[in-house]
């Protein structure tokens, strides 16, 4: 039955489709989101802000409809949106419990705001429908334009910051006491953080952001305790994610976000229960 139900789907020209422009426009533009995720991903697992990062991808949402009444480019309004929530974020919550109170409150606002935006706007529900599922199918020259730019962006900052980061990341009292600027540290995270979302936005969506964000980062951690190994073990696992999903949707026409956010979510189940194993034999013997 399940070999029937797939071959229903599958096509034979799947090669020629994987090739074809638009898919390649799709690869690079994914790989640079899952380079961008894999940068920052580690951070948010360690600074337990995976809230912060599901908040800001729904925090963007009055940027792209706003971006439609006005006549604007989508991924303008995402930007300005999900950095200026994350700055607004950054700056009011230092610590874990004043971020979730910040987050909560910006995210409550922004997505008033957005569903006003979105009754004012006729032409928006292909736009909304973009934003909640992503469609990675659909990126454009000028996307990668602005995805190479924010890849680079992340780069430069967290290669400048990176030591103080970890540092106020991992024990954030201790590195006060020694003078780390944890407030301003947070403030350039968050705004990283809001460049990373508003490209994983247009890739997976809103509702799967966590595919590549998030999820590669937390099973990266459970391979390996070393910061800069975990950061690449996670950005090599979404764009693994990336390209063996748009490879899936190639070959069975579907959309590429679900066997996204399938594979990557498979590997960080398999992963997670080698731990449990590991652990459990350890006590044990």
């Amino acid at each position: 039955m399940t070999t029937t139900v797939l071959a229903l789907g599958y096509q034979q020209n799947w090669w020629e489709i994987l090739t074809s422009p638009f898919m390649r426009n799709a690869l690079l533009g994914g790989t640079l989101v899952a380079l961008a995720a894999g940068l920052i991903g580690y951070f948010i697992v360690v600074r337990s802000s995976a809230f912060a990062a599901h908040a800001l991808a729904h925090i963007g949402f009055p940027g792209a409809t706003g971006a439609v009444l006005l006549g604007l480019p989508v991924g303008a309004g995402l930007a300005v949106f999900c950095v200026g929530g994350a700055l607004v974020i950054g700056a009011l919550g230092n610590r874990a419990d004043e971020r979730e109170v910040a987050t909560g409150t910006v995210l409550a606002v922004a997505t008033g705001l957005g569903m006003f935006f979105n009754s004012l706007a006729t032409t928006s529900s292909s736009t909304v429908t973009n934003v909640l599922f992503g469609n990675l199918l659909a990126v454009t020259d000028d996307q990668l334009i602005g995805f190479g730019i924010g890849v680079a962006l992340l780069a430069v900052v967290v290669a400048a910051v990176y030591r103080p980061l970890l540092f106020a990341s991992v024990n954030p009292a201790v590195a006060e006491a020694k003078g780390v600027p944890v407030r301003v540290l947070s403030v350039v995270f968050m705004a990283l953080l809001g460049v990373a979302v508003t490209m994983a936005v247009q890739a997976v969506g809103t509702l799967l952001l966590f595919a590549l964000v998030v999820t590669p980062a937390a099973t990266a951690i459970m391979l390996t305790a070393r910061p800069p190994a975990a950061m690449a073990v996670s950005a090599g696992l979404s764009v693994f994610g990336v390209w063996a999903g748009l490879a899936a949707s190639a070959m069975f026409n579907i959309p590429p976000s679900f066997p996204i956010v399938t594979i990557v979510g498979a590997v960080w189940l398999a992963v997670w229960f080698g731990a449990s194993r590991t652990r459990r034999g350890t006590v044990v013997a």
